[in-house]
């Protein structure tokens, strides 16, 4: 099973989504429930983590995460194998609880929190197990609207500031949000995801690819980094590649020159950062062959592995090219 691409950085918000074993309960009693949010406030405590929401459905659950740190992997991987043995030896039972590796959108928050809120939120009026978000026991709602104690871990002030600056409108104004929408209008925000995994308008997926997957190399492992990666034409490769090397930009697209260092660094980087196929790479590198073009490409990636000098001239260039 291939990796899941997972960013992780201080102040990042997630929607965390993780499922019982083949759709299996994940709490038989509401003992099991109150012990999940306990080992929840301990990996809150433990992590530096802020829970914004939640919702604990009988085989899945909902959490709206907050990291100080880069560490989310870290905590849920706490959380799970926490509460997976308290289950496993509680009901004397054996195997995994958890279907697989938990699921992480990263969200702008300030443009998708609330609703993502909203969303959770309603679970278990969607699920037809209650009416009212109110009076489903398991989620974060009753203490946003102020009908039970909010936990310590749970943070509501950042979302409710966003529904008033005086504590009781707000929350009259988020019960507002929450319950007098078509609950069938409410979308669900996974279609908008941006490789899977992204939340987010433009410019803050445009972030997240340029800041933290630009550099990364582990495609083999995840392939949905390929797709994910930022695209760059090949011209503007050749722009700053002619700059680091003090080189004509027509020298470089021209074939035949020997010793031509800057040339197969600028053919290394348009495959790595422009998704080029080789074939189409090599009529703009002068009129190449393909197999000339993986080639040189190849060359250059065994180069940087003993060659320190050229990997940071390399990673420069990059910086350059992205802005950052």
């Amino acid at each position: 099973m291939a990796r899941p691409l997972r960013v992780e950085y201080p102040g990042a918000f997630y929607h965390v989504i993780n499922r019982g074993n083949s759709h299996e309960k994940l709490y038989n009693s509401p003992r099991d429930y109150k012990k999940f949010l306990q080992y929840l406030e301990k990996a809150a405590e433990r992590f530096a983590v802020i829970v914004h929401s939640y919702c604990l459905m009988d085989s899945h659950y909902h959490l709206l995460l907050e990291t100080a740190e880069p560490n989310l992997s870290a905590t849920m991987q706490w959380l799970n194998v926490s509460y997976a043995t308290y289950f496993n030896h509680k009901h004397n039972r054996n195997g995994h609880l958890f279907q697989g590796r938990f699921k992480a959108i990263l969200i702008d928050a300030e443009a998708y929190l609330k609703h993502l809120s909203r969303y959770i939120h309603l679970n278990p009026v969607r699920a037809k197990i209650i009416e009212t978000p109110e009076q489903y026991r398991w989620s974060s709602y009753s203490a946003y609207i102020g009908k039970q104690k909010s936990p310590k871990f749970l943070q509501t002030d950042w979302l409710l500031s966003n529904f008033g600056s005086n504590s009781k409108k707000a929350r009259e104004n988020y019960k507002e949000f929450i319950e007098g929408v078509n609950i069938k209008s409410v979308k669900d925000l996974s279609k908008k995801l941006e490789g899977g995994f992204i939340l987010g308008d433009t410019d803050f997926v445009n972030w997240v690819k340029e800041t933290f997957l630009s550099k990364r190399d582990d495609e083999k492992e995840i392939p949905q980094l390929k797709k994910l990666k930022p695209r760059v034409a090949p011209e503007i490769i050749v722009d700053q590649v002619s700059k680091a090397f003090n080189s004509e930009a027509e020298k470089i697209r021209k074939k035949g020159l020997k010793r031509n260092k800057a040339r197969e660094v600028a053919i290394y980087l348009s495959r790595d950062l422009g998704g080029i196929s080789c074939s189409d790479l090599g009529v703009f590198f002068g009129g190449v062959s393909g197999a000339l073009i993986t080639m040189m490409e190849k060359r250059i990636a065994e180069e940087i592995t003993r060659n320190p000098r050229l990997k940071h001239k390399i990673e420069k260039i990059k910086k350059e090219i992205f802005n950052i």
